[in-house]
């Protein structure tokens, strides 16, 4: 039974930091690839950051050199490390396996406020 439970969302002020985990089961982590996304308030859910299982990372303009995604082979887990947050980063943040089918996590609220 595959599985994605993320955590590590909360509140945060502008310039904060934050890192968001995704906890992975029941298929092999290594195969697939995995993804951030997230869902603004009356906002369609966009794709935020990917890793590839080779090591290979995609990132939204928006989010680039500010985000960090990685993964973490031994503990099927994967990371996305968020710094210098803005307001316009406050969303639900997904977890996604791609693959033939994809899964979705439950989500983790991020807020970024003053």
């Amino acid at each position: 039974q595959v599985q994605l439970v993320e955590s590590g969302g909360g509140f945060v002020q502008p310039g904060g930091s934050l890192r968001l985990s995704c906890a992975a089961s029941g298929f092999p982590f290594s195969d697939y690839i995995m993804s951030w996304y997230r869902q603004a308030p009356g906002k369609e859910r966009e794709l935020v950051a990917l890793a590839t299982p080779g090591g290979g990372t995609n990132y939204a303009g928006s989010v680039k050199g500010r985000f960090i995604i990685s993964r973490d082979r031994a503990k099927n887990t994967v990371y996305l490390q968020m710094n210098s947050l803005k307001p316009e980063d406050t969303a639900v943040y997904y977890c996604k396996r791609h693959g033939p089918r994809d899964f979705w996590g439950q989500g983790t609220q991020v807020t970024v406020s003053s």
